[in-house]
């Protein structure tokens, strides 16, 4: 029998995903923020790698790092048609959505669905972006595990064909010191830590390290983190997440805390301290705690 190879399978976080009805306003908060935004991108969808596309209710507008990204991820058409059901991700899901990134998206499946982690099957997603050069289409591969695997928010693993289109250097120049993303959190019950830390090295095949009050899943770029609800505060002082279990944070690597916490707060934000550097807390921030570390 053929074993997957590992190293083709899932290593990193590719992106977080904020789902706003207001785009425009969205993009000026994380403008204030301190990052670099990419212009609007319509979606496009292929059925199959290759195939015809056709135009979606969604755009974004991301803050690019180099191998990690925010999406900002507007419904900008609410009539169009919505092929990955964006509409309802944004009412069943409070929190984050979250991409991680395979080198082989085909691997990845196979993997998922023998680890009885059913998902949709590869599928296709273009975009136009504007480039110095010219008009160039992003491609990716995507597979989502099945949704009754994720109560806390959707999960994808996605393949980049064309991520020089993706994390172009203009973009990568952000005011507030932003260099990638650091970790996602996971918030859940108290008593089903074990569960979820099983179900999560299952979905990603990696270890688990304990950090404190945290379970980590350390990936090559990036990390998962799992607490129980009764230690959030720990970590996210003075915050409560609206469900559990809940991808409630997500937190940037910057080259100076100071630098950026002046930054943000001089365009009247507000921050607040946690013990490995600072956030902003959801209401201030598109729905969703944005914490902030020192690379």
């Amino acid at each position: 029998m053929n074993v997957p190879d590992k190293s083709l399978d899932i290593d990193y976080i590719d992106h977080t995903v904020l789902i706003t009805a207001d785009l425009a306003a969205a993009s000026a908060r994380f403008e204030a923020l301190g990052f670099t935004l990419s212009p609007t991108s319509p979606h496009l969808l292929a059925e199959h790698p290759g195939g015809p596309t056709s135009p979606t209710c969604t755009a974004n507008r991301c803050a690019y790092f180099g191998q990690s990204f925010i999406e900002l991820l507007g419904i900008v058409d609410p009539a169009a048609p919505d092929p990955w059901g964006v509409h309802q991700l944004r009412e069943t899901y409070r929190g984050l959505l979250m991409t991680l990134g395979s080198r082989d998206v085909r691997t990845t499946a196979h993997r998922l669905r023998t680890a009885g982690l059913a998902s949709t099957g590869v599928r296709a997603l273009e975009r136009e972006v504007p480039t110095p050069e010219g008009p160039r289409t992003v491609r990716a591969d995507s597979v989502r595990i099945d949704a009754a695997h994720t109560p806390e928010g959707a999960l994808q693993a996605t393949q980049h064909h064309t991520p020089q289109y993706v994390h172009q250097p203009r973009f990568l120049d952000h005011p507030n010191g932003a260099i990638g993303l650091h970790s996602v959190l996971l918030v859940v019950p108290d008593n089903d830590v074990d569960a979820h830390e099983e179900r999560y090295a299952r979905m990603l095949d990696a270890d688990v390290w304990i950090d404190g009050v945290k379970r980590v899943l350390p990936l090559r770029h990036g990390r998962v983190e799992i607490v129980p609800h009764s230690a959030l505060h720990q970590l996210l002082p003075g915050h409560t997440p609206p469900a559990l279990p809940l991808l409630a944070a997500h937190t940037i690597a910057v080259t100076d805390l100071t630098v950026a916490r002046k930054l943000i707060e001089a365009n009247a934000i507000v921050t607040h301290t946690t013990p490995d550097g600072f956030y902003v807390a959801a209401k201030d921030v598109c729905g969703v705690p944005l914490a902030f570390t020192q690379s």
